[in-house]
């Protein structure tokens, strides 16, 4: 396969499992406004629904081993990767509103940016830290409205927004440190293995609630919701989001996490979950406006430095 088709490849998939991520943002916001299936609930039958899809998925792929360090470097990118962002999203998810999550998970790419300037050596400029600092100051603008807003159907509460900082410093952390990892397995070997780690890892705080949960008293229109989590906001855009990392860098595939926020930001609204005023525009041009610029500083750098299609 050529360069440039791998390359149309990785954004194409980036794109579709980021799509997907928009409205997984809306949907959990609704199980979660339902109050019936707790956020450790919801994670634990996620990863092991997803778990299942891929260990019967995989008899049908190439067989790929993993060496007993590949093996231990997996269990960190389930944490990393599954664990912490799953479940700081999901009980986030009920401390914040759609529009707040979107806007604050979109600096995700700058924290992206950090990761690789660690692990790959890429250099930071004063325009990187200058873009970071203005989308840090949109961050800030929103926390400060919403802890003062009066109305507690639009409230963000602080420990929410910490919930979704952590929430993108650990994939950032995932799409950095684990690129490797991914480029030498296929898909389905990884994430067959990451999910079920995942959810024997979630067992001990999820067994008792799991056993406790009322099933039958969760609505039709939850368990539809559940079913799109689990097999396109789970299944499938796990298996999309890596075919994005073994084919272009770490930083590309987390900039398509901007179709996330405005996919849910328009569904959010439109439905009357959310609603657009000014101070959130406003943050909202902070962070973005950030973000354009640790952009532009990164593609001049690449001009200079162009990598060898093994790089991208």
């Amino acid at each position: 396969m050529s360069t440039s088709r791998s390359q149309l490849i990785g954004h194409l998939a980036s794109f579709g499992g980021y799509a997907i991520f928009g409205l997984n943002i809306i949907l959990c916001k609704d199980i979660a406004n339902e109050g019936d299936l707790s956020p450790v609930v919801l994670f634990s039958l996620r990863a092991l629904c997803a778990s299942m899809l891929f260990w019967l998925l995989s008899p049908v792929v190439k067989n790929d081993r993993l060496s007993r360090r590949d093996f231990l470097l997996m269990i960190g990118a389930s944490l990393l990767g599954l664990v912490v962002p799953q479940m700081t999203f999901l009980t986030a998810i009920t401390m914040t509103t759609p529009v707040d999550l979107s806007v604050v998970q979109s600096t995700t790419p700058i924290m992206t940016m950090f990761v690789a300037a660690l692990f790959l050596k890429e250099p930071i400029s004063w325009k990187k830290a200058g873009g970071v600092a203005l989308s840090f100051a949109g961050v800030l603008w929103i926390i400060l409205q919403s802890t003062h807003m009066a109305n507690g159907a639009d409230h963000t509460s602080p420990v929410g927004f910490l919930l979704i900082v952590l929430n993108s410093l650990s994939f950032a952390l995932y799409l950095g440190i684990f690129r490797p990892l991914m480029s030498r397995h296929n898909v389905v070997t990884l994430m067959k293995w990451m999910f079920l780690v995942a959810f024997v890892v979630s067992l001990p705080f999820s067994a008792r609630p799991m056993l406790a949960t009322n099933y039958g008293a969760v609505s039709a229109k939850v368990w539809w919701e559940v079913g799109y989590l689990v097999v396109f906001a789970t299944f499938v855009a796990y298996f999309l989001i890596p075919i994005g990392q073994q084919r272009i860098r770490p930083t590309l595939v987390s900039m398509y996490g901007y179709v996330q926020p405005i996919i849910a930001a328009a569904i959010s609204i439109a439905l009357g979950m959310d609603r657009l005023t000014f101070p959130k525009l406003l943050a909202a041009a902070l962070v973005f406006g950030g973000v354009a610029v640790v952009n532009r500083s990164r593609a001049k750098g690449d001009a200079a430095t162009q990598p060898s299609s093994s790089d991208t």
